[in-house]
């Protein structure tokens, strides 16, 4: 049976059954309302997890389905460490204990059951190299001949359900896998997983806190994986054959702040790494001297991951001269993270990057940009800037500007207004018409630009959506070197914006000139078996996670869990797999698939490989990696 077909069924099968399944699957349970956590959550966190549509954090029930380490790992080193610094040891104990006192452990030993037979657990990395990372290749085109990826547009149209795995504890995935030979490598549920791509047994697992999708690469000889953990800027090359660890280093710059959130680029010795501090979260104290942090590029040894030189988008925070209306003096310039891979202009000897917005004042020419960075000595080449003067962070409510927090920069200067409109994707590089480079790239406001690669001069720029604080353009592109494709979100929290400004979908536009040629438009598609394994069905159904050119066709994913395959010429639907719903795992663990976002889609080995469910921004969550072949 399909799964489309078996994910309908399903479905159904639940919504009849057990209606309170999806909340389960979310929350792992029904948390303990007397466990003396939850006065500390509710003084310290409910603020903004019990309000997810107006604040865009996760929810309450996609919190506590987390494990406990990821929790602690996040409250103490990740994104919400601003928030949580005020707790004692004890008191944080006590709100990872509340926050996962409905969990039930999962199965002990569920990892080692997933190895496979001793004699079919050695990795052969004289194999080539299908999927060595997001990009797919240095110029990041996410784009694979149909040979390299064992898959022909007849085969797309055929996809079929092959094996799916579920990750106990985990709500959301969003990584990619990398795919050399017939091994897939996976970072999940605390874990590095090697795995046969067409049994989906384990040849070997080591344990890596991570959230990326693992970048292949060659030292002295031999095949290795690098990637960033959730651990501040910690980056480690493991041997790709054993999962032996070979080296780890701290990837952050001199102020020691931020952390990685994209993954790491290799290109001949270095290791690129792209640091998204910015102090977006810590706005939200109104206690914080908002703000401080900003992006920055370290480049790490292959070798030994000794740091060779750092870029910063701006200058160290210092005050600049406004005090909040809680009586706290203010800090600037800062923000300008760097949310997405970096990507490798070698013809130029260039790493080009792209930035998110300021969080306050003064607002710097490198927020809401695309930088080309020499990569021999870590100087800025060139700068284009998007947009100015778009200077926010979370202490903003959108929708009711009074009722946000003190450190909101818009309460301060009218005239400077600030939108959150990163560019959350990647950029691109593609041969123009006329011979010259071209660097292409969509922003959350739905713009996508056309740059000349040489000086960072716009030759052309196209809206293609109506632009949200969520998409816009979010999380990637993809080119086959004639056509840019674009998936645009437009994630409104309303209904009834949703349905009047909304123009979620996949584009293709010409590389040269920016002209659509094609479009799809995504809709609801909410009929009860969906809707009920589902979150939010009516308004997040738009094309998020980062599009990948197969050969002559294109795939992308959707915020309502649909995998769609294209003509890549055309824009002809040729493949929808439906993945939202219970998914039947081959290791036992409970899957439930989801929102498909981020870095969700790869290939390989004559196979697809798509990681479904994303709790975060008020979004289904899931737990599933599903691999799909062509059905003979």
């Amino acid at each position: 049976m399909g799964l489309r077909t078996w994910g309908v069924v399903a479905g159904l099968a639940m919504a009849m059954a057990a209606p309170s399944a999806l909340a389960q699957m979310q929350a792992g349970g029904i948390v303990d309302p007397s466990h003396p956590g939850k006065g500390i959550y509710d003084r310290t966190c409910a603020g903004c997890h019990a309000n997810p549509g107006q604040t865009r954090a996760a929810a309450f029930s996609t919190i506590t389905g987390m494990s406990p380490t990821q929790l602690r790992t996040t409250l103490t080193e990740g994104v919400m460490k601003p928030m949580a610094a005020g707790l004692s040891a004890d008191e944080l104990t006590s709100l990872i204990g509340y926050l996962t006192s409905g969990q039930k452990a999962p199965p002990a030993g569920w990892a080692e059951a997933m190895l496979c037979k001793p004699e079919d657990r050695a990795v052969d990395t004289s194999k080539p190299v299908a999927f060595g990372g997001f990009g797919v290749d240095l110029a990041s085109t996410r784009s694979l001949p149909a040979a390299k990826a064992g898959l022909t547009k007849s085969d797309m149209g055929r996809l079929d359900i092959a094996w799916a795995i579920g990750f106990p504890q985990t709500q959301s995935l969003g990584v990619g896998s990398a795919v050399l030979g017939d091994t897939v490598y996976l970072t999940a549920a605390g874990k590095l997983f090697a795995l046969d791509a067409a049994k989906g047994c384990a040849r070997w697992i080591k344990p890596a806190l991570s959230r990326n999708t693992p970048q292949i690469a060659d030292l002295d000889g031999r095949k290795v994986l690098a990637f960033a953990g959730l651990r501040g800027g910690d980056i480690h090359v493991v041997d790709a054959k054993t999962g032996e660890e070979i080296w780890t280093a701290d990837g952050r710059p001199s102020n020691g702040q931020g952390s990685v959130r994209g993954g790491v680029v290799v290109y001949r010795d270095k290791v690129i790494v792209p640091i998204s501090a910015s102090g977006v979260g810590a706005g939200m104290n109104p206690k914080f001297e908002c703000c401080a942090g900003h992006g920055a590029v370290v480049a790490l040894s292959l070798k030994d991951g000794k740091k060779l030189w750092q870029y910063d988008t701006m200058t160290e925070s210092a005050p600049n001269g406004l005090t909040s209306s809680a009586g706290v003096k203010l800090r600037g310039p800062s923000g300008a993270p760097i949310w997405a891979l970096p990507t490798i202009d070698v013809t130029r000897n260039r790493v080009i990057v792209a930035t998110g917005e300021n969080t306050s004042f003064p607002g710097t020419n490198t927020s809401d940009a695309i930088i080309a960075i020499d990569l021999d000595t870590g100087k800025q080449a060139w700068v284009f800037q998007a947009m100015s003067s778009d200077i926010w962070n979370m202490a903003c409510n959108d929708r009711d500007l009074p009722k946000s927090g003190p450190n909101c920069p818009r309460l301060y200067k009218w005239g400077e207004a600030g939108r959150d409109f990163d560019f959350g994707a990647t950029p691109v590089i593609v041969k123009g018409p006329k011979g010259h480079d071209l660097v292409l790239d969509g922003q959350k406001s739905g713009h996508v630009f056309g740059l000349d690669a040489a000086t960072g001069k716009k030759l052309w720029v196209t809206r293609i959506g109506e632009g949200t604080t969520l998409g816009g353009v979010h999380w990637g592109n993809a080119t086959d070197g004639k056509n840019l494709y674009v998936a645009v979100a437009d994630s409104l929290f309303t209904l009834e914006e949703q349905g009047t400004r909304s123009k979620a979908g996949l584009y293709a536009l010409d590389v040269a000139t920016g002209k659509q040629r094609w479009a799809y438009a995504a809709k609801a598609d909410c009929p009860p078996a969906r809707a009920a394994v589902l979150v939010a069905c009516q308004t997040k159904y738009g094309f998020s996670a980062a599009p990948l050119v197969i050969g002559q066709t294109v795939v992308g994913g959707t915020l309502d869990g649909k995998l769609m395959v294209f003509d890549a010429a055309t824009g002809k639907v040729l493949k929808i797999i439906d993945t939202a719903g219970p998914i039947r795992t081959l290791n036992g663990i409970t899957g439930q698939g989801g929102a498909i976002d981020s870095h969700a889609i790869s290939a390989g080995d004559g196979m697809l490989f798509v990681t479904s469910g994303y709790g975060a921004f008020t979004q289904t969550p899931g737990n599933v990696l599903i691999a799909l072949r062509p059905k003979r």
